[in-house]
């Protein structure tokens, strides 16, 4: 049984369950984009993990790290690896949501308002440093990361599937940034928090960077196959038992529940919504396919707490006078919700 590299479908075994040729074929997809990242993408195997699991979901992601880290270098790498459209907005102050959205245009010769689509009229658009713009500017994005679609002067105009955003985003206490609201963080599927390489990561990205030109990038993917994935995704079963540990895992982080743990009413302003269990039953099919797997586990839904939660918790100011963060929320809620 192998991947046919021209057709990217699977080849092989007529006996194979259609379930377990599309386990493999997903599996088979991640290895190869793993190895076609890692030729100018060094190390944070969280980080690109994550990203393919959204991309295999048709999900959006959060990426949060000081500069120099190689986030902006994480997705043109992928859109390289995707032969669909790509488009990048660095995110300013003075960026205004027309810029983002596109306007209509009074064309004098047609006696009639044209309309000339922005940026965000791509597949793959990357939001660079986003929290660098206002709300206002921020919330262009918001229509399109959920319905798939952009409303400019009354006329609604639906985008061109796959469609994901990879945001980037610096620390909030640097100059010059601006909170993004919660409304606008439940979007993301994912929030991955990027950190400094290990020493022998640093050194090899420093003599990789440092020599010759890094090896090109093989497309490997279309946008109907992604599209593919996203079915293939959706089709994975789970048990309902697997699903109720998501649902009383999101549950447990809203304060002044009836079943909540007094420390989530001590420490959370507020708690994760509707959503965080839909993206980690989704990413944890995802990641269960990455395994080889046709089934999902507890172990995959608790794999993918972190990233789903951390930017849907908002500590209390009682919290942070303790020192205590989402991370060690999510922490505790893993060891108290069975």
């Amino acid at each position: 049984m192998s991947f046919d590299e021209q057709s990217g479908a699977l080849v092989g075994s007529a006996s194979a369950t259609p379930a377990r040729l599309d386990a493999k074929k997903i599996e088979a997809a991640f290895e190869r984009s793993i190895a076609e990242i890692g030729k100018v993408f060094v190390g944070q195997y969280e980080l690109v993990e994550a990203t393919l699991i959204a991309l295999f979901c048709e999900g959006n992601v959060l990426i949060e790290g000081v500069p120099g880290l190689g986030k902006t270098l994480l997705v043109n790498t992928l859109s390289k690896v995707l032969t669909c459209e790509y488009r990048r907005i660095q995110f300013t102050p003075d960026l205004m949501p027309s810029d983002i959205t596109g306007n209509s245009i009074y064309d004098m010769k047609e006696r009639e308002f044209t309309f000339n689509a922005g940026p965000i009229f791509t597949n793959l658009l990357l939001a660079d440093e986003i929290n660098r713009a206002p709300a206002k500017t921020q919330s262009a994005l918001l229509e399109a990361m959920q319905e798939r679609q952009v409303t400019v002067d009354g006329t609604t105009y639906v985008l061109d599937p796959p469609f994901i955003t990879i945001a980037t985003q610096n620390p909030l206490e640097q100059e010059g940034t601006y909170p993004l609201p919660e409304a606008q963080l439940d979007r993301f599927m994912f929030n991955v928090i990027v950190d400094y390489l290990p020493e022998d990561d640093e050194v090899a990205v420093v003599s990789q960077t440092t020599s010759y030109k890094p090896a090109d990038i093989e497309p490997l993917f279309h946008g109907h196959d992604v599209l593919r994935f996203h079915e293939i995704v959706r089709g994975v079963p789970i048990a309902e038992d697997v699903v109720r540990y998501a649902v009383r895992l999101a549950a447990a982080s809203r304060p002044h529940q009836a079943e909540t743990p007094e420390f989530i009413n001590q420490w959370i302003s507020w708690g994760a919504g509707l959503r965080a269990a839909q993206n980690l039953v989704l990413g944890a099919k995802a990641k269960a396919l990455l395994d080889g797997r046709v089934h999902v586990s507890i172990e995959d839904i608790r794999g993918l707490a972190f990233p789903t939660l951390r930017h849907r918790i908002l500590v209390n100011y009682r919290a942070e006078a303790e020192g205590i963060g989402p991370e060690e929320v999510i922490q505790k809620l893993l060891e108290t919700v069975k």
